[in-house]
């Protein structure tokens, strides 16, 4: 005869088959392999690491929790990766790993997720004197979250990894980490829908660096000391919003092949050359001579407004067929120079009577709509000939560039075509208020 058993007794049982299948198993340093306890766990157990050295160097190859105590040290003792991931559903929280091997080639890290291990979970984790410190390709929907990884200050920027490189990946959240001293903070590469929100990313070759990367939101960032802070390039349909890049060499923001893209209250201030001699490392220069904010190569149909360029070599350099881009509400500051325009075809930045503002501007507003009455234009042939002869500097002031830039103003017909802002703001805009 088939009996019920009461409410409670079910929910008893339950619960202790839950424990046996979820269970939770701490381990101290000196206890036996942490491979061996991980490769005895039941899928979905939780493995807490007490506080001491751990050695590193594992795989988890089932979804489980790899947890630590403050204290808790993962050392892989300079072989291999720290933790290998090849399954999903795996979280790796509060834990410090260190010393990966040093291989590139083989892609040594202190968390390395192969293909398939979707949704890997990695918080509150420091990464240190590891090659790259998250590694991630052919996988789905990641998260990272909280994590400061440090790369090896010691070596040369291209001999070191990337703090997190990831690789054709669909979804995921990259958010609050902490990096510097890597060689690109984040690289990312042939991947989608990601998001990127409040980083802060120092003192490495490029902040983040986009390739083929589509769907993307790069949001509330903060880049210092990098020779880029976001290098963007051969990507579509990227929302680039309220970052900030300060003190970065070379560029603010590098735009190459960007189509289809809104940067919008962005603040990019201070964006001076990587000076030193030839060769592009450490001990060299990079090319192209300025600082440049913001930086757009070839790239179209992209919305760019409410951004402030401020206190760089050059506010904003344009080349390559950049064309029918919406340049409105961003504030040029203080630039040594605010506008590179290489190409013979005629740009307008202003949208609806709404242009941009210029500190440079010397026209007037009589009206008092806030819109100066004369068009601000940044060009003029004299800087063209500057571009493609740099030493004719030298005569900037003789009595012939003098008289050719007086026949340009009073004859428009000379003018070369280039960039025009019919309506130049009187104000700053103001541009907060934009994080989605």
């Amino acid at each position: 005869m088939l009996r019920i058993l009461p409410a409670w007794v079910a929910g008893f049982a339950l619960l202790v088959m839950t424990s046996l299948a979820f269970g939770e198993v701490r381990i101290d340093p000196g206890d036996a392999s942490l491979q061996s306890q991980i490769d005895a766990a039941a899928p979905g157990s939780t493995v807490w690491l007490n506080p001491g050295v751990h050695r590193g160097g594992i795989l988890i190859d089932k979804p489980l929790t790899l947890r630590g105590d403050a204290g808790a040290i993962l050392d892989a003792e300079g072989e291999g990766d720290v933790i290998r991931v090849t399954a999903p559903d795996v979280r790796i929280e509060g834990l410090t790993l260190r010393n990966s091997g040093v291989n590139l080639t083989d892609m040594n890290a202190g968390v390395h997720g192969e293909r398939g291990a979707h949704r890997i979970h990695i918080q509150d984790t420091a990464m240190e004197n590891v090659a790259f410190g998250v590694w991630l390709w052919h996988l789905e929907a990641p998260t990272l979250v909280g994590n400061r990884i440090r790369g090896r200050s010691e070596i040369r920027s291209q001999d070191r990894g990337d703090a997190i490189r990831l690789y054709n990946i669909d979804g995921g959240l990259i958010a609050d980490n902490d990096i510097r001293d890597a060689r690109d903070a984040i690289y990312v590469d042939t991947s989608r829908d990601l998001e990127f929100r409040g980083n802060r990313l120092r003192d490495s070759r490029f902040g983040i660096h986009y390739m083929f990367t589509h769907g993307a939101r790069i949001i509330d960032n903060h880049t210092s000391g990098t020779r880029a802070g976001y290098a963007l390039m051969m990507s579509r349909d990227l929302e680039v919003r309220g970052n900030h890049s300060e003190n970065d060499h070379n560029y603010g923001i590098l735009m190459n092949y960007v189509n289809y893209s809104v940067v919008a209250g962005n603040d990019i201030r201070g964006i001076t050359a990587w000076h030193g001699a030839a060769g592009g490392d450490e001990h060299g220069v990079t090319l192209g001579a300025e600082g440049k904010a913001l930086f757009i190569y070839n790239s179209q149909a992209n919305e760019i407004h409410h951004n402030r360029l401020a206190d760089s070599e050059l506010g904003i350099h344009l080349t390559a067929g950049s064309e029918n881009n919406r340049l409105y509400h961003n504030a040029f500051v203080n630039n040594r120079q605010q506008v590179m325009y290489v190409s013979t075809r005629s740009q307008e930045w202003s949208v609806d009577g709404q242009g941009n503002y210029w500190s440079d501007y010397l026209g007037w507003d009589l009206a008092g709509d806030g819109i100066g009455d004369t068009a601000y234009e940044p060009n003029d042939a004299i800087d063209r000939l500057l571009w493609r002869y740099p030493d004719a500097r030298l005569l900037m002031s003789s009595p012939a560039v003098v008289a050719l830039r007086w026949v340009q103003r009073q004859f428009p017909i000379f003018r070369a075509q280039g960039v025009r802002d019919s309506a130049p703001l009187m104000r700053e805009p103001d541009t907060g208020g934009l994080l989605p």
